[in-house]
């Protein structure tokens, strides 16, 4: 089977009408599996061509900058050597295709493959044929995956038939197709604390005319190399009570049947464990058609921070050994640092001596712990704030806890008065 990857290098957007939707081209290279084995002497693993694909009626919010927008322009004369592939978009639409208007502007970079698509069962390559594109852009705000059909022509004497495909351009020199079938993600990656919920996002649209009655999604998760099944679902589309057929082999995953009918494989994970860290993949199958999203899943929790004394009182003798604890965070990343403040200073100051750190301790639930000590010298002065500061990527910004350092006490004097009334009233009974 012939694979097709697209990576993209650039776009830009072509007009926009009256109907409030645009054209999106984008700029790319199209990558063909080669015969040798990856230079291991059998000659190269791909061939690069360069490509571009082109998005029709994607929808533009109303208060779009149309200045903003380049218009296209398809090649005067048919080229069959150009790969130049045309989507119509507007139904389904693709949800957040506005993200790709100005991703370049954002600096965000955007990636984009498309491989040839065999219909499961198939071994033959059909007619129409079909394709696999798969967007993705830079920071998670959009991610979809295509399948695009092509759309039926009426070969004559004059059609042009694109080399590398083999299949007939249209009159302005592009490879028509229409997107078909389409599962998107709302957010590449998402952040959870441990033993608590999250909602991880995938979602499917088709055709006004439905392409089968019957949906499957399944759930899995990988992480470390290992696979697991987290959720399996079956149902109808049809299926006006939300029946289904589920199988959740991790206890605590679930879905909501009557939004599946609806075009929603989200599935809801709660009480979250480390172990249920890792990249998710959603898969819906339609019919003939099935395809994937991705989602990165971490698990988090911040660390307990605290300190071993409530207060710390100077001795004039020797130095005093002060603890931070950084208790029970995940992931392991963690920094510690000492800071100190004196009467006379205006601002903290990170101490030289960072003091001592122990070594870290994994707990039952797979987060850890982590102390240092600083050995706080007779000499400071009283009235200093030490501070504990803790970083770690749970925190919005670093966790602090602080004492003040007192001075020693002074003596009391009552006792040596009590004892020197005491020895005149001996000595006065042993004159008497």
């Amino acid at each position: 089977m012939m694979k097709i990857e697209v990576i993209l290098f650039g776009y830009f957007v072509t007009s926009v009408y009256a109907d409030g939707v645009a054209d999106v081209v984008l700029s790319c290279t199209l990558v063909e599996e080669g015969s040798g084995l990856g230079g291991m002497g059998g000659g190269a693993l791909f061939r690069r061509t360069p490509a571009t694909l082109v998005l029709r009626d994607v929808a533009v919010a109303p208060d779009e900058d149309l200045e903003m927008l380049t218009p296209f322009v398809p090649p005067s004369v048919p080229d069959p050597d150009a790969l130049l592939l045309e989507a119509k978009v507007s139904s389904p639409e693709i949800p957040n295709a506005h993200v790709l208007l100005h991703a370049d502007c954002n600096d965000k970079e955007v990636l984009c493959e498309i491989s040839r698509y065999s219909l499961r069962g198939s071994q033959e390559k059909s007619e129409p044929a079909y394709f696999m594109v798969s967007i993705n852009v830079e920071g998670g705000e959009f991610s979809t995956s295509l399948i695009l059909q092509t759309v039926s022509m009426q070969k004559d004497e004059s059609t042009v038939m694109q080399n590398k495909l083999s299949l007939p351009l249209s009159e302005s020199g592009t490879l028509l197709t229409e997107v078909i079938f389409l599962v998107f993600s709302r957010i590449k990656s998402v952040s959870a604390l441990l033993r608590g919920d999250v909602l991880l996002s995938c979602g499917f649209k088709q055709t006004e005319t439905p392409l089968a009655q019957e949906v499957g999604i399944e759930w899995r998760l990988q992480h470390r190399g290992k696979g697991a099944k987290v959720l399996e679902m079956k149902t109808r589309l049809d299926d006006a009570e939300g029946s289904a057929e589920v199988n959740a082999e991790r206890i605590g995953s679930s879905m909501n049947a009557s939004q599946v009918v609806e075009g929603d494989a989200s599935v809801t994970l709660t009480k979250l464990k480390v172990a249920d860290e890792g990249t998710y993949i959603c898969t819906v199958s339609v019919g003939l058609f099935h395809a994937q999203q991705v989602i990165q899943l971490s698990v988090i929790k911040p660390p307990d921070v605290s300190l071993s004394e409530e207060k710390l009182v100077l001795s004039a003798k020797s130095h005093q050994t002060l603890s931070c604890h950084c208790n029970k965070y995940y992931p392991l990343d963690s920094q510690i640092e000492w800071l100190s403040l004196s009467p006379t200073d205006t601002e903290p100051s990170v101490l030289p001596d960072q003091g001592s750190l122990s070594s870290h301790r994994q707990h039952g639930d797979g987060t850890y712990s982590l102390s240092s000590h600083l050995n706080v010298a007779s000499t400071v002065a009283p009235g200093t704030k030490i501070t504990c500061r803790v970083s770690h990527p749970a925190l919005d910004a670093p966790l602090s806890v602080s004492l003040l350092v007192e001075g020693p006490k002074p003596a009391s004097y009552w006792w040596i008065l009590g004892f020197l009334i005491i020895t005149v009233l001996f000595f006065y009974q042993v004159m008497r």
